[in-house]
């Protein structure tokens, strides 16, 4: 029997020679990913060698007359490589960071994104001066909340203001979202808050002609945003700004909740879809124009020439979006497509996918490690799968494409019915590992919305793009407008269906990398063998099942704590002095409580009074949280863990475990399983030894027993 699966699995993959090739980019993503996992940042001459060995393989690998040989050596050679550029991007990227609180300080910077945020302004500066900090010590760019008075503040401008300055945010829990590294590699050193109204130094402040391109771009930005809303006030202009510019700062916050929930966010971001869209209403409409022509259209190619022509307009899109990292990874696909499309090669492949993941993670290794690139193409993939299958089919079968228009209709909404369920299976392990939700409507709420898109909002807004320059962008903006309501009734209408959204429990990294695996390897390969990817997504799975969630939570101000009652469910000792942590931990549990809710109830195995709190029979062991340092002695002589928002110095030796403020501003936030010994997983660990995490001096703690 093995003798037989081994030469059934052997026939298979020789059978798929042409497909080999697409598992160098995962090869790539895999060093890269091994790179991130890594609990200390590697020598840098390390992985230069780890660099210059997957050269020499790949080298070798090409000279090699074996196909095992080739492939395995290509494929280690790809793993070395996405190391070694991981590390190279990090040395690139570097830039001074704010480790502590500061200020108010004074600073001046150029303004290069001015972003409406919440009640206010998001300004990001960079060229900066700060009071009291050395050219050597000051970050390459910060991020500034504004409550009042920066409206008017234009990119390009230089500004003066006084400010908070803070760290990046570490992780609210081990394992969870780190924005630190997220602001390491956009060079952001510190985030804060503003005293007071920012002053205008200047306008023209510019330092070259990437500063000059980008003020521009910006201002363009700008200027578009206030014609949309100009002409479409309220919620319809926020979210037509939102799907042209990309500026999401004016969308309601329940209309934003309506969208994630209805399974409909990814409208909200300029994607795949919406420069799919745009490219695809320009290829359309100029080959329809040439084809009109006959003199052009029986001399020239057409098809060629709107190729180019849906390049262009889907450049200037991109353009005019910001270009974020979402439709970044879009135009590289989409600009793949049509220039295959120039010579004469299929346009949507899975070749072209690989290449594009290649090419992003070659730009910007970090992006690997991101949900957007992981659910971006995630969801291509598995489209394209679906398409390559849809393809077969017919082909074996002529029968099965329609001639009528209902046909046609039919086969148009089996496709927006396929097309939703397998984008939203491919996504959804990464949705569940970085928002810890799923969406149980997405084919509901995409069915009905997405003609609403294709029809009427995309070239409407191309319209208007084309159109606004001639101050002809009235009725083009006002029609997307009447697309936009109804897509927005769509999304509220779905996301108040009982049930509409459902949050999971954290899922550990190990699971979604076996889930990933078996994806790739079912979208990948086209013969019968593929589906032994499934027991590589049940792997996966087993990993969820078998996750144990922390008994205590401690915040990264020692200030809030949270136990795991005898439910099952989390309860807060006191009320949380930080509400975004005490939402994340909740989310993260799978909790759709509010943490007012989450609070404690006196009475029973926990109580609370002005000196801190006490709970018992937490796991068999009791917890002081300690408040004032009145109540230390009795707690830590009666306590077997001892949480504590004052410094203990060292006095409190009774416990087995004792974790003070100190312990938090060294180590970060804690997570604590108990069982038979006492389990301990802080932020700082979980983040490592790395350049976008502080390295403080750790203080030892105990947890023997």
């Amino acid at each position: 029997m093995g003798i037989r699966m081994a030469g059934w699995l052997l026939r298979s993959f020789l059978a798929e020679r042409d497909r080999w090739a697409l598992w160098l980019a995962p090869a790539f993503g895999c060093g890269i990913g091994l790179y991130f996992l890594l609990a200390s940042e590697p020598n840098f001459y390390f992985a230069l060698g780890l660099g210059g060995a997957g050269i020499i393989c790949a080298t070798v690998a090409a000279l090699s007359p074996e196909a095992g040989w080739r492939v395995s050596l290509s494929l280690i050679g790809c793993l070395l490589a996405g190391f070694a550029i991981a590390k190279m991007r990090t040395e690139t990227v570097a830039a001074p960071v704010v480790w502590h609180r500061t200020g108010p300080v004074a600073i001046e910077g150029r303004v290069e994104i001015a972003e409406p945020h919440g009640k206010g302004t998001r300004l990001t500066l960079t060229d900066l001066t700060i009071a009291r900090r050395s050219p050597a010590e000051t970050p390459k760019r910060i991020r500034i909340s504004v409550r009042y008075g920066a409206g008017d503040v234009e990119p390009g401008q230089r500004v003066s203001i006084r400010a908070v300055l803070m760290p990046p945010p570490a992780p609210a829990a081990p394992g969870d979202y780190d924005f630190g590294r997220w602001a390491f590699f956009r060079q952001i050193g510190a985030v804060g808050y503003a005293y007071g109204r920012p002053k205008v130094l200047d306008s023209a402040h510019v330092s070259g002609w990437r500063d000059s391109v980008g003020i521009w771009q910006q201002g363009l930005r700008t200027a578009i945003t206030n014609r949309i809303l100009e002409v479409l006030p309220g919620e319809e202009g926020a979210i037509s700004a939102a799907l042209i510019t990309g500026e999401r700062g004016a969308i309601a916050e329940d209309d934003q909740d309506a969208f994630r929930d209805s399974g409909l966010a990814h409208v909200l971001s300029i994607s795949g879809l919406h420069l799919a869209l745009a490219g695809g209403i320009f290829f359309w409409v100029v080959r329809a124009l040439l084809a009109a022509i006959p003199f052009i259209a029986l001399r020239y190619p057409i098809k060629k020439w709107a190729a180019v022509a849906a390049l262009i307009g889907a450049g200037l899109y991109y353009l005019i979006s910001g270009g974020g990292a979402p439709a970044q990874r879009s135009f590289i696909m989409l600009a793949l497509m049509f220039t295959a499309i120039l010579f004469d090669r299929p346009a949507l492949t899975m070749r072209n996918v690989a290449f594009a993941i290649a090419v992003i993670l070659l730009l910007a290794p970090e992006s690997v490690i991101e949900p957007g690139f992981q659910m971006s193409f995630g969801a291509v993939i598995g489209l394209i799968a679906l398409a390559e299958w849809e393809e077969v089919r017919c082909a074996h079968d002529p029968d099965l494409v329609p001639l009528t228009l209902l046909g046609r209709l039919r086969r148009y909404a089996w496709g927006i019915v396929a097309a939703s369920v397998v984008a939203g299976l491919a996504t959804a392990p990464f949705a569940i590992y970085h928002f810890d939700r799923a969406s149980q409507y997405g084919v509901i709420a995409n069915l009905a919305a997405m003609p609403i898109v294709g029809v009427i909002i995309m070239p409407a807004a191309t319209a208007a793009m084309v159109a606004m320059p001639f101050g002809l962008d009235h009725w083009p903006l006002w029609l997307m407008g009447k697309g936009v309501g109804a897509m927005l009734w769509v999304a509220h209408a779905v996301s108040t269906l009982p049930g509409a959204t459902t949050l999971v429990p954290a899922w550990p990294v190990m699971a979604v990398i076996f889930i990933a695996f078996g994806g790739l390897w079912i979208a990948f390969w086209r013969y019968k063998w593929r589906w032994l990817g499934a027991i590589s997504i049940v792997a996966g799975l087993i990993f969820v099942a078998f996750e144990e969630r922390p008994d205590i939570l401690v915040s990264r101000d020692a200030a809030t704590v949270a136990v795991r009652t005898e439910d099952g469910s989390l309860a807060f000792l006191r009320e949380p002095s930080d509400d975004f942590t005490a939402e994340s931990w909740l989310t993260r549990d799978g909790d759709s409580r509010l943490p007012a809710e989450s609070i404690a109830k006196p009475g029973g195995d926990i109580s609370c009074d002005a000196m801190g709190c006490v709970a018992r029979n937490v796991k068999g062991r009791t917890l002081a949280f300690v408040i004032r340092a009145e109540a230390l002695e009795e707690d830590c002589a009666s306590a077997d863990i001892v949480i504590s928002a004052i410094p203990t110095r060292n006095f409190c030796r009774g416990p087995k475990l004792v974790i003070d403020r100190f312990d938090v501003a060294r180590n970060g936030a804690y997570a604590i399983t108990l069982g038979e010994t006492i389990v301990v997983e802080t932020a700082q660990a979980a983040r490592g030894e790395r350049p976008w995490s502080a390295n403080p001096k750790r203080r030892r703690f105990n947890t023997g027993e």
